[in-house]
């Protein structure tokens, strides 16, 4: 039987040179851009990349919801928001775990969770 995983994410960007500038400021992320349109992130845990669009993906409007991880949920609220990120949701408990959700400059919905303490 073969093995399947998820592999790459893609995910729309108005503002590629504003977003790319986010995401290395909040968690570091590196990136390597193929062409003026499309920016591939790495170190990330996960591989992927984010391509010139206006839509973007909230999730109340059906967009998947892309989760990262942190071990410091406050750092990295206040990381976020001084970087230009909007806060959706404000840290709120669930169970095994904490976490917020925020929008990024270029409009997109991605959450942040940190495991009980």
């Amino acid at each position: 039987m073969s093995h399947h995983h998820i592999n790459y994410v893609e995910l729309a960007a108005s503002d590629l040179a504003q977003t790319k500038v986010f995401f290395n400021d909040v968690f570091g992320w590196s990136f390597t851009d193929y062409g003026p349109d499309y920016t591939a992130f790495s170190q990330s845990g996960l591989e992927g990349g984010f391509y010139r669009a206006e839509p973007s993906g909230q999730q109340s409007q059906g967009s998947a919801l892309v989760v990262l991880y942190s071990d410091n949920l406050e750092q990295t609220q206040a990381a976020v928001e001084h970087a230009g990120g909007t806060i959706a949701k404000a840290i709120f408990d669930f169970p095994g775990g904490r976490r917020f959700h925020f929008i990024e400059p270029s409009g997109n919905e991605l959450a942040v969770w940190t495991k009980s303490e």
